[in-house]
């Protein structure tokens, strides 16, 4: 092709490229402006609104002020021990030949338990019975010598010393008859301690020994121990401050002790304050009390570890909150009250006892009145609150 056969095309000019940039540029920048503007105005009209919706109220227990009797009572930790307890020992020696009790039976007082070999001591019990028999039949010839030298004595025919010899005779041979039979009555007991019997009402252990074993008067392990447990006692310590309370207690009449389990709190079994002890140990500054339980269910065992509330007086008709509503702060205790409008109040009380998740209000409330019983931690003075659902 040939130069000049070439198409000549017309050569741009700078001013024909700008426009369409300057055109681009202004349509972009209108676009943010419009978009900034409308975000600026959806601000302006949105805060307003948002400003004006009062918070949700906030979900809390509620309960109720009312007035009801509340026992006062002391607690503290107890062991439980046997109302009686009793290690059975053989009184003599021989051989254990019969028992006659399974471990762990209810037994009565009186119940035959265990056999020693009787044979040694029943030989025993004959031989006194053989010698009071021949020592009887002594003293009837001796007081028939005795008669017969008295009717001579009064004819002469013997003499007074004579006489006064057969009469010491007739002496010695009853005070051995005497001898003779404290020997029986000591045989015959020996023979009864080889039949154990039970001497009290009570629950067996564990077998200590075994039949066809020897056993001996000073054995200090005994054949098996017997606890009591229908009634049982509890040992417990409280602080020496409530000695005078427990005093005047016992002193008007049966003051009522609850048993209470330390991993639950379940209410075991209740029964009486037996006795307080007559000192308190100064080492600890706390004193015993003994609790007697009559244990129908077998709630209670030896050597359990529990609390012991005794209760030592009872407020009549005292206005009372749930424990969970009080609270405590810098000038005192302290609840939040349901206001009318719905909102929460804070009413300083003045308290009297805590016990059984019920506090007593002194001052403070007024009957009927509502309380914030949990929930309390989201709160303050006028916030809304609302009672939560069951179970929240």
């Amino acid at each position: 092709m040939s130069p000049s056969s070439r198409t000549s095309l017309p050569p741009s000019s700078p001013r024909s490229l700008r426009r369409p940039l300057v055109l681009a540029l202004t349509l972009t920048v209108a676009l943010c402006a419009a978009v900034a503007a409308a975000y600026v105005v959806r601000e302006r009209h949105a805060a307003p609104v948002a400003a004006v919706l009062p918070p949700p109220p906030v979900p809390v227990g509620i309960g109720t002020a009312g007035r009801r009797d509340v026992p006062v009572r002391v607690t503290g930790i107890g062991t439980v021990t046997p109302f009686n307890s009793v290690v059975v020992r053989s009184r003599v020696d021989g051989e254990l030949q019969q028992v006659l009790f399974r471990e762990g039976q209810d037994i009565r007082k009186g119940d035959l338990i265990a056999v020693i070999d009787p044979r040694t001591f029943q030989a025993a019990l004959d031989a006194a019975k053989a010698r009071l028999a021949q020592d009887q039949a002594a003293l009837t010839n001796a007081k028939l010598i005795l008669g017969r030298d008295a009717r001579l004595g009064k004819e002469d025919f013997a003499s007074q010393e004579t006489v006064d010899t057969q009469t010491s005779t007739v002496a010695g041979l009853e005070a051995q008859l005497a001898q003779d039979q404290a020997q029986i009555d000591s045989a015959a007991t020996e023979l009864s301690y080889t039949r154990i019997a039970s001497p009290i009402d009570g629950r067996t252990g564990i077998r200590l020994v075994d039949e066809g074993n020897i056993v001996h008067a000073t054995d200090t392990g005994g054949l098996v121990v017997i606890n009591q447990i229908h009634p049982i006692s509890v040992i417990s310590t409280v602080p020496q401050a409530d000695v005078p309370a427990i005093r005047e207690a016992l002193a008007a009449g049966p003051v009522e002790a609850q048993a209470i389990s330390r991993e639950d709190s379940r209410v075991l079994d209740t029964g009486t304050v037996a006795l307080m002890d007559n000192r308190i140990d100064p080492q600890s500054g706390t004193v015993e009390l003994k609790s007697v339980f009559p244990n129908a269910q077998d709630s209670l065992w030896p050597g359990q570890s529990l609390r012991v509330d005794v209760t030592t007086a009872t407020l009549r008709g005292a206005l009372t909150v749930p424990s969970g509503a009080v609270q405590r702060g810098p000038d005192g205790a302290f609840v939040y009250i349901v206001a009318a409008n719905g909102t929460a109040a804070v009413a300083p009380v003045t308290l009297g006892p805590i016990s059984g998740g019920v506090a007593v209000v002194e001052s403070g409330l007024a009957d009927g009145q509502r309380v914030v019983t949990a929930g309390q931690y989201r709160l303050a003075p006028g916030v809304a609150v609302a009672a939560a659902p069951a179970g929240g």
